[in-house]
């Protein structure tokens, strides 16, 4: 799979499309639609089911450097504004204030980052480390991991400062009911040296 046939696949399912278009029209800074609901469209193409089976909800990822809660919080009701009537449910999260409220919500150190896409370099699993946005061009995607466990059904943990392999694998245990046919790679491998519930 390439990054054409991936874009292809992501988007038809028509929310996808939908949030990278409000997203370009709304010039969030530096937004992107990102991980699962990606990774889970296509997934649901290559087994036949519906393009929207499976997904909770859409993910953005934007980075403002307000990092005050009243700034993400407009653009989380802004953006729950945009979205009700279609029946979207869409979770924003400003990128630039995680490192305030991840350490104490997840135990873990979290880095002040400087853009969105070190965002999706840290989600716990590599092959859901993708994101895309629209562009006056097209469509930009950021893949730095490629395709190949994408279009394999692969889920391969991602090890890092920041990588639990409990929550890694409750995530995968949630996709493995939904999409039997995925291959989960145990995370503990991944785990030289470190705590499995670190």
């Amino acid at each position: 799979m390439d990054r054409n046939q991936f874009l292809a696949a992501a988007l038809q399912n028509p929310a996808n499309e939908i949030i990278a278009e409000e997203l370009f029209r709304l010039a969030l800074p530096d937004a992107w639609l990102v991980s699962g609901c990606l990774v889970q469209t296509v997934w649901n193409v290559l087994t036949s089911r519906a393009v929207d089976y499976g997904i909770n909800d859409y993910d953005v990822f934007y980075f403002d450097p307000d990092t005050s809660w009243e700034a993400e919080d407009r653009v989380i009701r802004t953006l729950a504004e945009r979205f009700a009537n279609r029946g979207i449910q869409v979770e924003a999260r400003n990128q630039a204030r995680v490192h305030l409220w991840y350490p104490e919500k997840h135990g873990l150190p979290y880095p002040e980052l400087r853009c969105s896409t070190q965002g999706i370099d840290r989600f716990l699993t590599k092959n859901t480390q993708i994101g895309i946005r629209r562009t006056r061009e097209g469509y930009e995607v950021y893949a730095p991991n490629g395709y190949d466990d994408v279009a394999a059904l692969i889920v391969r943990p991602n090890p890092g400062p920041n990588f639990s392999a409990v929550n890694c694998e409750a995530k995968a245990a949630r996709w493995k009911a939904l999409w039997p046919e995925i291959t989960v790679l145990p995370a503990g491998e991944f785990l030289v040296g470190q705590d499995r519930g670190a």
